[in-house]
């Protein structure tokens, strides 16, 4: 990538020493070191590295015939496969700003992303296409044979690229929403492209490396994972959604060396019947809940290598990541398995703070607010500066996660704040909770929410799902809990059904809270 000389700013020979970091520049190294590589294989369809250069080229042409100009923003509405991977390179080819929409988004939400946004085009899988109202047709492009046209007769764009500045807006993620109206969380060209290189070393990505989008795209961008295969010269295997069989065979054949996925995704393989021991390792990265020692330890016996790491939509998605002690004894290693851990290799710093903004005691038990800053922290809340504001307070940026420091520096979350159960002035951790519950092995997932109670104020309830075949009484894992845990964190109730998930793999608490409410007798 070239850069244009900047009147004023530096004397010309300051040019021989400065070029703006950006993920374009990994596409355009590797279409030249790996050319004949394949990029990405989606369904019967490879691309080298040397073709879908060119091929982003095209689109990104393709986009500014269409009058996308530089600062725009673009959105994509699509399943995982080679359009949504290709985006992450010809929107900012393009000089726009890549927005990838949640697919389960409702026409309400994906009407208020296009409007906020101030969108200028947005590009849809045909099926998706209906969620785009009437009235927005006219910015909508479909991922369709009329689109492989276009391209074809495209002439593509210039690569060379000129960025001015590398905390420019690369894309903007939203939030989930669950509280309200979801927030647009904008990254910088310098973040994705630090937070993508962390990816690739904290997870051993090289050029022979083969990566399995099991993890939406739309998620954080992928965690960064369209940019950080593409920096390695790695291979990209692209499935729409998450089909354990699908999953177990490609992992199976030795195809598959790193995946992503949410606890969810995890206990979906470890349930599934084609689940079995692997061949070669595979490293699973996990993150968007808390994993219980449990479910590492049972991807671990199938032969996966499991990287836990931790953030947010505000950090890029993973912020920190557990690395392992080397002397650890073999009781102690899933649990500090199961901690957050510290800041990967670029991203900066991680802390917990108490209510008056000071470090907590690195003692594994005083609770505060998990806070970073570093290059991987979000430029702002696109049109909200209220809510930035308040993010930011004290120069770093605010979780709304509770955790505790240990003393060896490692962080480990023990609850959303919102998440968090007061019983009798008490605070009781839902994911502590969680973990016992986990244990049982009847259990297949769980979830502990707060239920008001006239005297306690409140007290936690349990929500779970059993294993196929498996039978417990709630009074069993009650007395399990009690086992494991003081008296006053047991679950007053144990509630047995499907748990509702965000199409993250979020379980969605405060659709259970509303339940348990409603269960108060």
């Amino acid at each position: 990538m070239s850069v244009e000389p900047r009147a004023h700013e530096h004397p010309p020979m300051m040019l021989a020493n400065e070029e703006p970091l950006t993920p374009l520049n990994f596409l355009e190294r590797s279409q030249r070191v790996h050319a004949d590589r394949i990029v990405v294989q989606d369904g019967d369809v490879t691309f080298t590295y040397a073709q879908w250069h060119e091929r982003a080229r095209r689109l990104a042409q393709v986009l500014l015939d269409r009058g996308v100009r530089t600062g725009d923003r673009v959105g994509v509405l699509a399943w995982n496969g080679e359009m949504s991977l290709l985006s992450h390179y010809a929107v900012p080819m393009a000089g726009a700003q890549l927005v990838q929409i949640n697919v389960r988004s409702n026409p309400e939400d994906v009407a208020y992303i296009m409007a906020h946004s101030t969108m200028r085009l947005i590009l849809t899988s045909p099926d998706l296409a209906s969620l785009v109202s009437p009235e927005q047709r006219g910015r909508h492009v479909r991922i369709d044979a009329a689109l492989e046209s276009e391209l074809s007769a495209t002439t593509p764009v210039h690569a060379n690229v000129v960025l001015r500045d590398e905390r420019s807006p690369i894309s903007v993620n939203y939030t989930s929403g669950t509280t309200g109206r979801p927030k647009g969380v904008v990254y910088h060209h310098r973040g994705a492209y630090l937070n993508s290189l962390a990816m690739a070393l904290d997870h051993g990505l090289t050029a022979s490396s083969t990566y399995l989008w099991t993890l939406p795209m739309f998620h954080c961008n992928g965690w960064c994972f369209p940019w950080a295969t593409v920096a390695v010269g790695a291979r990209n295997i692209s499935i729409p959604k998450v089909d354990p069989a699908v999953v177990w065979e490609l992992c199976s054949q030795g195809e598959v060396t790193h995946l992503c996925g949410a606890p969810t995704v995890l206990s979906m393989l470890a349930e599934s019947h084609h689940a079995h021991r692997l061949d070669q390792k595979v490293r699973l990265v996990t993150a968007g809940a808390a994993p219980s020692p449990t479910i590492i330890g049972k991807m671990e016996s199938f032969g996966f290598e499991v990287d836990h790491v931790y953030g947010l939509t505000e950090t890029y998605g993973p912020f920190t990541v557990n690395v392992e002690p080397s002397n650890l004894a073999p009781d102690q290693r899933l649990l500090q398995r199961s901690r957050q851990g510290d800041a990967n290799l670029t991203a900066g710093l991680v802390d917990v703070w108490d209510e008056s903004g000071q470090a907590v005691p690195a003692d594994g038990a005083t609770l505060g607010e998990i806070v970073m800053r570093g290059n991987v922290v979000m430029t702002e809340y696109l049109h909200d500066l209220e809510a930035t504001r308040d993010a930011f307070r004290g120069g770093w940026f605010h979780s709304g996660d509770l955790g505790v420091k240990h003393p060896n520096g490692q962080i480990e979350l023990r609850d959303r704040l919102k998440d968090l159960v007061i019983s009798g002035g008490e605070n009781i951790s839902t994911v502590e909770v969680e973990r016992v519950l986990s244990s049982h092995p009847a259990v297949l997932e769980c979830a502990v929410v707060a239920r008001p109670d006239a005297h306690w104020g409140e007290v936690p309830v349990a929500f779970v799902s059993l294993r196929v075949g498996a039978h417990v009484t709630a009074e069993e894992l009650v007395t399990h809990c009690r086992d494991h845990l003081a008296r006053y964190k047991c679950p007053r109730d144990v509630i047995f059904q499907d748990l509702p998930k965000s199409s993250t793999g979020k379980i969605l608490k405060s659709h259970l809270r509303r339940v348990a409410a409603e269960n108060n007798h």
